[in-house]
């Protein structure tokens, strides 16, 4: 089969379509024909060692698990001999996390792990639009709390999490304000945001307004900003915190009202089932900033690393 190898830490040339061993599922697993799955900004980061500790967990010159991907949508094609859950032939969407594996022809999944079958109207570009956003910020809404009532800040509004933390945001009641670009408005605006603050014009820091969370998605604010607009009990949630971030974020937790929430997120089924839900009920909508073939993957890196992408890149194995 054809599968995209990370060849080494750095530049999106470093992944090459390259032919491997097909993977046979074990007997509580599932083999996936992936149809479509998606290049994420942890996919990047992890191309990029960045940050560089990654080289001491995945591996000191290039990913123990090069071919990268975490997220699955596509068409059950096998089934190990306990498997209860899934049948062949049922189109599936969700994540292999640390797994990685889904930038390839094929993927073999646990079938307790993060799976649901896809709704019947959506395609699977569609599908492989909502694993990896979703999954992030369901776990870093709830850490903070958010409900009913609250105003909630998601910087990074246009992103592949921001995008839907602002429909689940929505879901869950609070009164969303959305930061983006001036050319994302309209986006966030139909995604469900009240409010929406262009960066390149306003600082959201200096115009008075507190949050009781604010949802820091692309890790392109300051802490200190946010710290200042938030309530005196107010939670600032990091998707994508550095290991100082991390450290400075346990230390204002522990001796301060204001909390910092980041770290590793932790992915469901149950999740899925809960989007799938919401994408028949009209409340989840996918946001593809580009489609690319699998040959075009390194482009697809290249997108991602250009930092302005809006929702999710694509990537189809047809």
């Amino acid at each position: 089969m054809k599968a995209a190898v990370c060849t080494q830490y750095g530049s999106p040339e470093n992944i090459k379509v390259v032919d491997v061993a097909k993977p046979s599922p074990n007997a509580d697993e599932i083999l996936i024909k992936i149809k479509a799955t998606s290049v994420t900004s942890g996919d990047a980061r992890m191309r990029r060692a960045d940050p560089a500790v990654i080289r001491l967990i995945f591996g000191w010159k290039r990913p123990r698990k090069s071919v990268l991907g975490v997220v699955v949508a596509g068409e059950v094609e096998a089934v190990g001999k306990d498997v209860t859950k899934f049948k062949v032939g049922d189109r599936v969407f969700g994540s292999a996390g640390m797994a990685f594996g889904a930038h390839a022809e094929y993927q073999t999944v646990d079938e307790t792990g993060v799976l649901s079958t896809i709704p019947s109207a959506m395609t699977f570009e569609d599908a492989a639009s909502i694993p990896f956003g979703a999954t992030a910020a369901i776990h870093f809404l709830r850490k903070g709390g958010v409900s009913a009532g609250q105003k909630i800040l998601i910087y990074g509004g246009s992103g592949a999490i921001g995008s839907i933390a602002i429909q689940l945001a929505k879901e869950f009641g609070a009164e969303v304000t959305a930061v983006c670009s001036g050319k994302n408005a309209e986006l966030v605006k139909e995604l469900g945001a009240d409010h929406v603050i262009d960066y390149t014009k306003e600082n959201f820091a200096k115009n008075g307004v507190k949050y009781d969370v604010i949802f820091e998605t692309v890790g392109k604010s300051k802490i200190s900003d946010c710290l200042k607009s938030l309530t005196k009990k107010g939670k600032l949630l990091m998707a994508s915190a550095t290991l100082w971030q991390m450290f400075r974020g346990g230390i204002t937790s522990l001796f301060g009202r204001k909390k910092i929430m980041s770290g590793v997120i932790k992915e469901t089924a149950e999740d899925m089932q809960f989007f799938k839900k919401l994408i028949e009920q009209a409340k989840l909508k996918p946001v593809i900033d580009s489609h690319y073939s699998l040959s075009q993957i390194a482009e697809a890196h290249k997108r991602v690393d250009s930092g302005h992408k809006r929702g999710n890149v694509i990537v189809t194995m047809n």
